[in-house]
């Protein structure tokens, strides 16, 4: 009865996006009338339509192809979280004067007054322009007079001149879509590598067609005494057709999951990436087609690789940061920390530097790139074999084909005897292979003075530990009271001096308190929080009121009280992608519980461990009564940085075990 349901809703659903009027303006009562999406009800919007149409023109007054995408997307709003789906944000790349272009933009808003379907139009003053970054313009525009249950459509079209550059076709996204359509066209000069990621099957129809490029031109010619005369003609050049057309119904949604680095890296999508071209009677002129074409064309760029071999500004200083020391660990730290308290990080990605290694050490601020290629260089020129590392970082997604887009930012590393040591300098609190967590996305790639590359992982193997060492008085009201010490080190210390050194310690105080949900804190106290080369640690006194529950004669009491784990972030009954922790980790609780005076313990939790398959993690919970005490160790480790999803149901379970084991609770009883 239930699969007859089912299909009922999904021929209803595939009955109506068949018989919907899709041209703009056109929007039906009956989707102003929905509810809920029928194959989605916890949708808080759903695409009705998504288009895309990606096309080259060919402009006559350039002399060459343009760049078309017309956009045409609708949307139905159900709540009021559904609100932050009538934003757009449309950003235009631009390279000095050449730059992307918006026009044609629409939009409206319909709403279901009484009987009667009313439409706003956006207005001017619903439209704003500004300047993202030095590479790309920004045009934002927000739908007007929205309400629960409104539909919201625009269209708009991009001209772009960079021709190589096709964005990525997206398929899915974090709402439903009812109605896709996607095409890709492209004349026979350009040959494109097609490449597709997620879960949907994705199957295009491809088709070839004949076209014309009509040329039209003027000429002017001398006739004696009587002037001038004018004489036009055209020329029809034909060509071949490539189009890829994308027909999907019923999209689900792809819905963020705990521990996911970037969830677009699961996102059904195509890239059109273009390896060749071929006008007649020139020459092929070939684009990135592998990793070692992408590799020479990035250093090959005055923008990367030339920006290592310059020195002559910096030599003085580095000779006397380091001309005693012969110790090459020694050396890269010196270095490491000079160029870190140097040139600061202004906020900006890149693999390429904006104004040169030179002005950034000059002016002591600069990009990402700028700051570790300079960093680089320095390392070379005191005889270490150092070289930089292209990373895609998370928000980037994983460059999961050959392409320059693929990263955005580079780090330096020093091939020693004993290991790889990996060094971001852009990040203040970083330290010797201690990546900050937006570079820890997979894998790096080394670029070497000849040009070639290797692959390298940018995931730590040293675990980070966090160990709480927590003493506690158990009054007979089941208030408490005590002092909890904090250990961090490697990426929980670098996490920690994040937020800890650059925030108002009162705010920060209060943040913790109401962490633990009234928690009075006194003798705060933050040792190592400027020294990196040592652990973080974390010292204070507490008090917390009504920790125990008190039945008759009998106290309950869960020994681990604020500190227990309460529910599995793993709620999903299946996952298609993995689970990333970041970094291995170790969490350690050491308890010391001091019984009220006139109870006894009646029944402790058992003591017990499990694990995770193929050492993957583990967990142990010991416990043990002493001279009217508690003795608590609580032991959780993740061996790995990421799970693949095969192991999904087992951590899933893991974690199910954990929530259960330390939810138990110790019995008191009066004596």
């Amino acid at each position: 009865m239930k699969k007859l349901a089912t299909l009922i809703i999904v021929l209803f659903v595939f009955q109506i996006s068949t018989s919907q009027n899709y041209n703009f303006g056109k929007v039906s009562k009956e989707e102003l009338e929905e509810k809920f999406n029928p194959l989605d009800s916890s949708a808080n919007a759903t695409y009705l339509y998504k288009y895309r149409k990606t096309f080259y023109e060919y402009h006559q007054q350039s002399g060459g192809f343009q760049l078309i995408t017309d956009v045409h997307e609708r949307i139905k709003i159900y709540n009021q979280e559904g609100f932050d789906y009538v934003t757009r944000e449309v950003n235009l790349y631009k390279s000095g004067s050449t730059r992307e272009d918006i026009r044609g933009l629409k939009a409206n808003t319909y709403n279901l007054v009484g009987n009667k379907i009313e439409d706003t139009k956006l207005k001017k003053d619903g439209i704003f322009e500004n300047e993202k970054s030095r590479y790309n313009n920004q045009t934002k525009f927000t739908m007007p007079n929205i309400k629960v249950g409104s539909v919201i459509e625009y269209k708009y079209k991009i001209v772009s001149p960079f021709i190589t550059n096709v964005d990525e076709f997206e398929l899915q996204h974090d709402i439903p879509i009812k109605k896709l359509e996607a095409k890709f066209s492209a004349p026979e000069y350009y040959n494109f590598k097609v490449n597709t990621k997620g879960f949907l099957r994705v199957i295009p129809k491809n088709e070839t067609k004949n076209d014309i490029i009509t040329i039209n031109s003027k000429s002017r010619s001398l006739n004696g005494f009587s002037g001038a005369n004018t004489t036009f003609s055209s020329e029809d050049i034909e060509y071949k057709k490539n189009t890829s057309t994308y027909s999907l119904s019923n999209i689900p949604a792809l819905k963020e999951e705990p521990y996911v680095n970037n969830i677009n890296n699961y996102r059904s999508a195509v890239k059109f990436e273009l390896s060749y071209s071929k006008f007649p009677n020139e020459l092929i002129n070939y684009y990135s087609t592998t990793w070692d074409d992408v590799v020479k064309t990035i250093y090959e760029s005055p923008n990367f690789g030339t920006q290592l071999d310059k020195s002559s500004f910096y030599k003085d200083d580095i000779d006397a940061l380091i001309g005693s020391v012969s110790d090459q660990n020694q050396k890269a730290t010196l270095i490491f920390n000079y160029v870190k308290t140097k040139v600061k990080w202004n906020g900006y990605y890149g693999k390429y530097v904006n104004d040169g290694v030179r002005k950034a050490y000059k002016d002591q601020v600069g990009n990402v790139a700028e700051i570790n290629l300079l960093l680089t260089s320095m390392l070379r020129y005191s005889g270490l074999n150092a070289n930089p590392v292209l990373v895609s970082t998370r928000n980037n997604g994983v460059p999961l084909f050959p392409t320059r887009e693929g990263y955005n930012y580079v780090i330096s590393c020093i091939e020693m005897p004993n290991g790889v040591i990996l060094l971001d300098a852009s990040s203040k609190y970083s330290t010797p292979n201690v990546l900050p967590l937006r570079v820890l996305n997979w894998q790096g790639r080394i670029i070497r003075k000849q040009g070639s590359s290797t692959l390298i992982n940018l995931y730590p193997k040293v675990k980070s530990k966090n160990t709480t060492s927590m003493s506690v008085t158990l009054d007979q009201d089941g208030n408490i009271e005590g002092r909890i010490r904090n250990v961090k080190t490697t990426h929980e210390a670098m996490l920690y001096r994040q937020k800890y050194n650059d925030a108002d310690k009162d705010d920060y105080l209060e943040r913790l308190e109401n962490k633990y949900d009234g928690m009075e804190i006194t003798d705060f106290e933050v040792k190592n929080s400027k020294d990196l080369s040592k652990p973080i640690i974390e010292d204070f006194k507490f008090s917390k009121q009504s920790q125990s529950d008190i039945i008759g004669n009998n106290m309950y009491v869960n020994p681990l009280f604020f500190l227990r784990t309460i529910e599995n972030p793993f709620k999903s009954s299946d996952r298609e992608f993995p689970v990333d922790f970041g970094h291995p980790s170790s969490i350690k609780f050491n308890i010391n519980i001091k019984l009220p005076v006139g109870y006894k313990v009646e029944a402790i939790p058992e003591s017990r461990a499990f694990a995770l398959p193929d050492n993957l993690g583990s967990f142990r919970y010991n416990i043990a009564t002493k001279n009217g005490s508690v003795q608590l160790i609580v032991f959780t480790e993740i061996n790995e940085s990421i799970i693949i999803s095969s192991y999904y149901d087992a951590l899933k379970e893991f974690y199910n075990q954990i929530v259960t084991t330390e939810a138990e609770q110790i019995v008191l009883t009066k004596m």
